[in-house]
């Protein structure tokens, strides 16, 4: 019996000196992190660092966290920002954001974020690279903000990223319930009355190829950067607007993308009402755009639905036969 004792004591005296070290590791690395980016330039501070969770699990809680990246002009701030994982394997973690808002800006533009619940479930493999498994971001409702105004809104948002077994392919999905454009993006865009205050439905789904693995370089230095995006599907239905996308895309080196996109939509004179007057679509080439779909939709049979291809070659895209513009660059800065 008192050997038994003596197993358990030592048992729990190891396990309490390595939940002691590994939580001063966890502690440390995020203020060496912290500090690696102030000296990169950043603005990289918190008020205040605090770790909890002894027997079983390593919390970490970061008080009034700010980061600013002068490379981007992207900044974000929050009023509390926790970590916490397994004892027995930090590389599954659960980040939680403050209920609080939170602060966004791309240089001088500004909102503000609120959302119930939010947090990052990260999935890191064993290594000191961290190699991202898996990413997955959700929030019950939420709402994002302007001057006091709101301009979107949701009752959910689920954003998962999954790596597959070719490890440099991630599997993307995004889902978001009852998304609410607000009252100056209904107006910014001279929606119909008769369209609903919510989307029935808003998901998207694909595959996207990199060039390496997403892992701690993805943060401290270079994002990693697409090569092939395999969108399976995309869907977008709002009252009697529905739109629905699917294809397969090459990027290379310069973020050029080559390959189509077939995009289905129905009611699309709506919508062309609204790229029109948001600023999308220039109104000298309206007309232009309006009569080549009125041509193409005239083929299908159904003069309300676009069934259409838009190409990218050479740098351009093409609607059909009908040439657009510059196609899109795909670069993760």
């Amino acid at each position: 019996m008192r050997w038994a004792i003596r197993i358990l004591l030592a048992i729990a005296v190891v396990w309490s000196l390595y939940w002691l070290g590994a939580s001063y590791l966890s502690r440390t690395g995020i203020m060496t992190w912290f500090a690696a980016r102030a000296n990169e330039g950043w603005q990289a501070d918190y008020a205040e660092i605090a770790s909890s969770g002894f027997p079983l699990r390593f919390q970490t809680e970061l008080i009034n966290p700010a980061l600013a990246d002068p490379d981007t002009g992207t900044a974000w701030q929050a009023d509390r920002l926790s970590f916490d994982s397994p004892a027995i394997w930090p590389g599954t973690l659960r980040v939680g954001f403050a209920d609080t808002p939170q602060r966004l800006s791309y240089f001088d533009q500004t909102i503000a974020l609120t959302a119930a619940d939010m947090g990052a479930d990260l999935h890191l493999a064993p290594g000191a690279a961290l190699e991202l498994g898996r990413l997955a971001l959700t929030a019950g409702p939420w709402g994002v903000t302007s001057d006091a105004a709101t301009l979107l809104s949701a009752q959910s948002l689920i954003l998962a990223m999954d790596q597959t077994d070719a490890t440099e392919t991630y599997d993307f999905e995004i889902s978001v319930m009852d998304f609410t454009p607000g009252e100056r993006m209904r107006r910014l865009l001279r929606t119909a009355d008769t369209l609903p205050t919510s989307f029935e439905t808003l998901t998207l789904q694909m595959a996207v190829t990199f060039d390496r693995t997403w892992d701690r370089r993805a943060l401290e230095a270079k994002r990693p950067q697409p090569q092939h995006i395999d969108l399976r599907v995309a869907e977008a239905r709002w009252g009697e607007l529905r739109i629905l996308a699917a294809g397969d895309l090459r990027v290379d080196a310069q973020g050029v993308p080559t390959g189509a996109i077939t995009v289905k939509a129905d009611n699309w004179q709506t919508m062309l009402d609204m790229a029109e007057t948001s600023g999308a679509l220039p109104p000298q080439l309206r007309g232009t755009v309006e009569q080549g779909l009125l041509l193409l939709s005239g083929l299908s049979g159904n003069p309300n639905a676009l069934d259409v291809q838009f190409n990218f070659a050479d740098g351009f895209v093409s609607l059909g036969p009908f040439p657009i513009g510059p196609a899109p660059r795909f670069i993760l800065r």
